[in-house]
């Protein structure tokens, strides 16, 4: 498959990833509120946007574009000329930054310093645990490899 096919794939799948964690989300919010109403969109949006289903239309696309950014940026652990410092600042630097204006149009954290300040904390904590986990784990398939290339090895050059 091509690079630019393999490429439109993320960004597709991460959209449809974006979507579905939005709505599950909005669940969530839903159910916690016990009042038995299910809460698409916060209420400052459909203010803005004049109507709960302008608000909704605008929330899902938000929600595609956000997915599709996160999903096109995962290619960027794929340039293996990079170290891995290179590759974390740039795909930081590109997730947060398509984060805050998706973040702020859809009032998903208040329209104040505190509250971008608080949305960014969370932000990095959660994506400093993704990373952590991702790299604990890729590095203990690597060990894996080498123990069997080794093991491999040894065999082949038994005496």
């Amino acid at each position: 498959m091509k690079k630019k096919t393999k490429f439109a794939l993320s960004c597709f799948l991460g959209a449809t990833l974006g979507l579905t964690i939005a709505v599950i989300i909005t669940i969530i919010i839903s159910v916690t509120l016990h009042d038995g109403k299910y809460y698409a969109v916060p209420p400052e949006l459909i203010s803005t946007c004049g109507n709960e289903i302008n608000a909704v239309i605008i929330q899902t696309i938000l929600s595609l574009f956000y997915g599709a950014v996160w999903g096109g940026a995962s290619w960027i652990w794929s340039i293996d000329h990079w170290s891995i410092l290179r590759q974390t600042i740039t795909h930081l630097v590109v997730c947060s930054t398509a984060t805050l204006p998706i973040a702020y149009f859809a009032y998903w954290m208040p329209h104040n310093v505190k509250g971008i300040l608080i949305y960014f904390g969370i932000f990095f904590v959660i994506y400093l645990i993704i990373w952590i986990f991702q790299y604990l784990s890729t590095k203990k398939r690597l060990q894996q490899i080498n123990e069997k290339l080794h093991n491999n090895y040894d065999k082949k050059h038994e005496i």
